[in-house]
């Protein structure tokens, strides 16, 4: 074959047309040619290496005819128009596919590339011998025209991907309703591939730069082509992600997802293996006409990000996981409902008891949220949510305010009570966030005494500048600082020294073996003798026996809080048992006197 051949077909495929489904922009064209012409056959016909395959067609069921003795193919193969008044009576074509197939009459125009590649032919068929004017052979060259305009249009303007001239997100929508027309309620998979961890994608522009992705895509891209052929149409729909379809047997689509997969991996970009390259395919089940095609990719994503959760290769779409997310983003949603609403959120309270004394000196405050529809949800999965929205403000305002509002009315009544109140580490970064809780503080007339702050340590770890010169601003103020579920972050040992703080609270996980794992004493004993040493006060979080009392006791811990002393309360409960917890403890004091 001559080397403008392979130079055609090489064009004829970066243009991603064949074998591509049914196309409505296609279909108008051929429309008009059968109403112009009064023919029952008009097709745009691309002439393959060895077939002559049908973008658009009118008036006939079979996709593809051999190229041999086509009449298209001689289109393409001359690039002049060509017009065979009796295929019957013609000694080339009497004995073509066309002729035995009924067809008598045929006129086809060229369709030309700008650089003179001729991809196939605009043409119009009869089943009775027929004759064609000048003006007629004008329209069809118009008609041809307009075919190439489409063709320019859908690949030059937002249907491809400049980095790799791969078909884009918008082109595998279009693809995909024009198959749900063609095939309605047919099954198929989309395969969505994705290079690297899309949560670390701005940080990989920035360390290597946008030019680094666009050569990783660009490799990847031709390395999907040889490992998929030339058969499928590969789309790339997003930053380092890629997708295209498949049909038949379950398994062994996934087989070639893994497949793809491994190839992946032996990519090199420059000559050595790309920085971050960690693929992964996920695999999504797509009933035609019915999946949305917005909603397909998104099924697809969500497959990769299980697969990658899971530290798999590949993975199939999990509606259970799917809807776990989806409910994650439907309590976002929701969340401004809450705060707007007088009956969705409230306060328990829950009480740290002096272990010296026996008296509840301070208790924290904690949110709950009553969903309408849901009911209760945990403050472990909305607040994680709500935090990483520009709803973390709001939501600790609304803590704050009403912790403070509790807290004043409890003063006012004579009952010497610290209240600790949670706020994210985003909160320091705000520049008004201790303006704002002064003015809380003012409005309630209680004492910065009344009150304490508490961040996890991560939160305090990964605190920014303007950050710690807030919390400093605080402390020199009076305002207490408490270090929540220390003991596991990553770098407790180097930071106490440093962060600004009063005191530190033993996470839950390192309280909760006590009671029978001596290499946890051992760990509680040495935090409690650092945080003394570095002068902090120490809370052990999550007690719920005796047993893990005495212990922490006999360590030397400050304040104990858990189920053991009580479980987190309403404030008229805890009013309740505050009064009783005084009367108790103070008996207790009596005997011990």
């Amino acid at each position: 074959m001559s080397n403008n051949e392979e130079a055609r077909l090489s064009v004829l495929r970066q243009l991603n047309l064949l074998d591509t489904p049914p196309s409505e922009s296609f279909d108008r064209i051929t429309r008009l040619a059968s109403l112009l012409f009064d023919l029952p056959i008009a097709a745009v016909s691309l002439t393959d290496r060895d077939r002559q395959w049908f973008k658009s067609r009118v008036g006939v069921d079979h996709r593809e005819i051999p190229r041999f003795k086509a009449c298209c193919g001689d289109v393409t193969d001359s690039s002049a128009v060509l017009v065979i008044n009796d295929l019957l009576a013609s000694s080339d074509y009497h004995d073509s596919h066309l002729a035995a197939s009924g067809i008598r009459f045929y006129a086809g125009a060229p369709l030309i590339t700008h650089d003179g590649h001729t991809l196939g032919a605009m043409c119009v068929l009869g089943t009775e011998p027929r004759q064609v004017t000048d003006q007629e052979r004008n329209i069809l060259r118009d008609l041809a025209a307009m075919v190439m305009a489409q063709i320019d249009l859908q690949h030059a303007v937002g249907r491809v991907e400049p980095t790799t001239g791969l078909p884009n997100y918008l082109s595998f929508v279009e693809d995909l309703n024009d198959l749900a027309r063609d095939f309605p309620n047919d099954q198929c998979h989309v395969l969505g591939t994705e290079l690297v961890d899309l949560a670390q994608i701005n940080a990989l522009q920035r360390v290597m730069g946008p030019a680094y992705l666009d050569s990783l895509s660009q490799t990847v891209a031709r390395k999907i082509r040889e490992k998929l052929g030339d058969q499928a149409k590969i789309y790339h729909v997003g930053p380092c992600q890629f997708a295209h379809l498949e049909s038949g047997n379950k398994s062994e689509i996934f087989e070639r997802a893994v497949s793809l997969r491994q190839s992946l991996l032996e990519v090199t970009v420059n000559g050595s293996a790309p920085f971050m390259l960690r693929p992964v395919v996920g695999l999504a089940p797509v009933q035609l006409g019915r999946t949305q095609p917005d909603a397909v990719l998104r099924l697809a994503h969500t497959a990769c990000r299980d697969a990658r959760d899971n530290e798999k290769g590949a993975g199939f779409y999990s509606e259970s996981s799917d809807n776990r997310y989806q409910r994650r983003f439907s309590l976002i949603s929701d969340f401004q409902q809450a705060l707007q609403s007088d009956d969705q959120l409230h306060l328990a309270y829950q009480p740290r008891v002096d272990m010296a004394s026996a008296r509840c000196v301070s208790a924290e405050a904690l949110i709950r949220w009553q969903h309408p529809e849901v009911g209760n949800v945990s403050p472990a999965e909305f607040i994680p949510l709500v935090e990483n929205t520009s709803m973390a403000r709001a939501l600790t305002d609304w803590v704050m305010r009403n912790a403070i509002r509790q807290a004043a009315s409890w003063h006012r009544r004579g009952l010497e009570l610290r209240i600790s109140i949670n706020i994210a580490a985003a909160n320091l970064e705000e520049q008004d966030f201790s303006e704002r809780l002064l003015g809380y503080l003012r409005r309630e007339a209680l004492p910065l005494r009344a009150i304490e702050l508490e961040l996890t340590e991560s939160g305090l770890i990964s605190n920014g500048r303007a950050a710690r010169q807030q919390l400093e601003k605080l402390m020199a103020l009076g305002v207490r600082i408490a270090i929540d579920d220390f003991g596991t972050g990553y770098s407790s040992l180097a930071y106490l020294q440093t962060i600004p703080a009063h005191v530190v609270k033993i996470d839950r996980s390192f309280i909760s073996g006590l009671d029978h794992h001596e290499r946890c004493q051992t760990l509680v004993r040495s935090m409690i003798a650092m945080a003394h040493e570095l002068g902090y006060s120490v809370v052990g979080e999550g007690v719920e026996t005796g047993e893990g009392k005495e212990i922490l006791h006999s360590l030397g811990c400050d304040e104990i809080q858990g189920y053991l002393i009580a479980r987190p309360m309403t404030s008229a409960d805890f009013d309740s048992w505050f009064m009783a917890h005084i009367n108790t403890a103070a008996a207790s004091q009596s005997r011990r006197s």
